[in-house]
């Protein structure tokens, strides 16, 4: 006859915790993976945002600085891995309230982005907006 031990009636315990565990553990892994991503991505639009109106203030009139916006984003964009350039939209827009400033807004669909697939627990939403507010001509 065979004397038992402690340490045989817990043997199964470990095993029955982490199957009770592990789902959730899993759940909030990858939910901080997704959100990583995803304010990975928003990080950037804003650089890319601030960088475009720092180079759109060498345009005469709003439509050179909506050219020169454009062009800085399309040609910026192709350094950040996550980010698709078609899906950013451009609007470079003069201040209502002082005509001595302009703003660059940014929007990009953020549907393509590797996290939407992954079992999460909330999100944020798909479209990320970024702006950046600068002045024209000095103090």
């Amino acid at each position: 006859m065979k004397q038992y031990s402690i340490e045989d009636e817990n043997s199964g315990a470990a095993a029955v915790e982490f199957a009770l565990i592990a789902p959730f553990f899993l759940i909030l892994l990858l939910t901080m993976i997704a959100y990583g991503i995803y304010l990975a991505t928003s990080h950037a639009l804003q650089q890319v945002a601030a960088d475009a109106a720092r180079t759109a203030v060498a345009g005469i009139d709003e439509q050179e600085r909506q050219q020169l916006a454009r062009e800085y984003v399309l040609n910026s964009t192709l350094d950040y891995p996550l980010m698709d350039p078609r899906e950013v939209q451009i609007n470079v827009t003069s201040d209502p309230k002082n005509a001595d400033q302009f703003t660059v807004v940014l929007t990009y669909n953020a549907e393509a982005l590797p996290i939407w697939g992954l079992y999460t627990y909330m999100l944020p939403g798909k479209t990320i907006t970024k702006f950046s507010t600068i002045r024209l001509g000095g103090l």
